[in-house]
């Protein structure tokens, strides 16, 4: 039992060369952009809530608003974990340390999902927002988007954050843009962002059950998720006791303001609950405009999937580089993950994250939506589950933000991602509990009996204490 949920425990000491550490190169300015990058504002507001228009229509800000509550639990935790372990490993760093070296791996392969299927899935919504200047398959432009990322993601972070920040002023001018087209052409009154509507087959309309929100949070949580990418950055940012809880805490607020704004104007906006629920977002736009300002809006959507791409790929390697410098894989292949570039960038995770990424685009991908909204919410979950851990023995006296309402918080969140899940569809739940049995499979035959030689989780030494 000790090996699933545990007090803080003494991890086994390290073997064989000191392993390598990321260098600190970014403070505050520089984690928020690429972190409110990884959110990707315009590009989950053109890719992914149109999905969350079709399910729950009228009621999309609302449960996109609760999803956002949600998350500020979420952030306390990220932020008082975040700090108290502040490892490129992210959430599985933090969970082994808490809560037990198993528990840690499980959120390591749900984390490993959300990695490598979120970017591919982003990527291929390029080609919409090409469509008009050229018309190229959804596959290509996807897999074009992967490898133009992973060539980025080799660079020096401090160049990235420049890249990205560029990027993300023009989607966030995109999203401004569409809030305003939305108000000012308001079909109806701000009554129907309560009285939830969706329009189905044959011009039906019917209500918007209390059930079909809390279904919906799935994909809301993951809409704002990626405020998390400041844990992953933690070893990279500068001052990561004050740097990581205010990155993570300011990506949340910007980016539900970002996100929530247009989605209440296009609810207004929309000619009518069969224009809405399709979430025919280019439409809309060109309805309330002209063709130049549906160009413009286009474009700066494609370039926001882009810098998606980009902070992806650099989260995602560090994923995989912390793995390895923690001991998950046989030796070679950890050899081969820890290695840095010339740029101080993990060079061969960067290429195990994009290239595969880029293959990724020619998969049906109908369900990946689904498996990705269970993970992020069972990865949400464990990490609640930590935070009911990080007072406790040798953490209470170590230097850390610490959240407000500490144990309520976490407690509360575990009750209400755990009903979360139970309403997900038995197809997605299905798929992310069967990879998880391999990956335990794997933890209980590879991992747990080479204990003292493999999955060392390990804290940069600099950051302890």
């Amino acid at each position: 039992m000790t090996d699933t949920l545990s007090a803080p425990h003494a991890l086994a000491p390290p073997t064989g060369p000191v392993p390598q550490k990321l260098k600190r190169s970014i403070g505050v300015l520089g984690g928020t952009l690429l972190t409110l990058s990884c959110v990707t504002p315009a590009s989950t507001l053109f890719v992914v809530v149109p999905d969350l228009f079709g399910g729950v229509g009228t009621y999309a800000a609302l449960t996109i608003a609760i999803g956002s509550l949600l998350c500020i639990g979420v952030a306390f935790c990220y932020s008082e974990l975040g700090t108290l372990v502040p490892s490129a490993g992210g959430e599985y760093a933090i969970v082994s340390t808490l809560a037990g070296r198993l528990a840690g791996w499980l959120v390591f392969v749900l984390s490993l999902l959300v990695v490598m299927i979120v970017p591919p899935v982003i990527a291929m919504g390029t080609a919409d927002y090409l469509a008009p200047l050229v018309h190229i398959p959804a596959p290509i432009a996807g897999a074009g988007v992967m490898l133009l990322a992973t060539l980025a993601g080799l660079l020096d972070l401090r160049a990235n954050a420049w890249i990205t920040g560029i990027f993300l002023v023009l989607e966030v001018v995109a999203a401004g843009i569409v809030a305003v087209l939305g108000f000012a052409h308001s079909e109806r009154g701000v009554g129907a962002l309560v009285h939830g509507q969706v329009a189905g087959e044959g011009g039906t309309h019917s209500l918007v059950t209390g059930a079909m929100v809390v279904s919906g949070l799935a994909i809301a949580l993951f809409i704002t998720q990626g405020f998390s990418t400041a844990v992953y950055l933690s070893e990279e940012l500068e001052n990561p006791r004050k740097s990581v809880a205010r990155t993570v805490l300011a990506t949340l607020a910007i980016s539900t303001v970002v996100i929530l704004v247009p989605v209440v104007a296009i609810t207004l906006g929309a000619g009518d609950l069969e224009t809405l629920t399709g979430g025919d977002i280019s439409g809309m736009i060109a309805a309330w405009s002209n063709s130049a300002v549906g160009t413009f809006i286009s474009l700066c959507v494609a370039l926001a999937i882009i810098n998606a791409g980009i902070v992806m790929v650099i989260q995602n390697s560090r994923v995989l580089f912390a793995s390895a410098r923690d001991k998950a894989w046989p030796e070679p292949v950890n050899n081969a993950l820890s290695r840095l570039g010339r740029f101080g960038s993990p060079w061969v995770a960067t290429l195990l994250v994009g290239v595969p990424g880029a293959a990724l685009c020619f998969v049906n991908l109908d369900t990946l939506y689904g498996v990705t909204g269970v993970s992020v919410t069972g990865m949400y979950l464990l990490v609640a589950v930590a935070a009911l851990f990080s007072r406790r023995g040798a953490h209470r006296e170590v230097a850390a933000w610490r959240m407000p309402l500490w144990p309520a918080v976490p407690l509360l969140l575990i009750g209400v991602l755990a009903y979360v899940l139970s309403m997900q569809e038995t197809e997605y739940l299905l798929w992310t509990g069967g990879i998880t049995a391999v990956a335990t499979l794997y933890w209980a035959l590879y991992l747990r009996p080479r204990k003292d030689t493999r999955w060392l989780v390990s804290i940069p030494e600099d950051e302890q204490a």
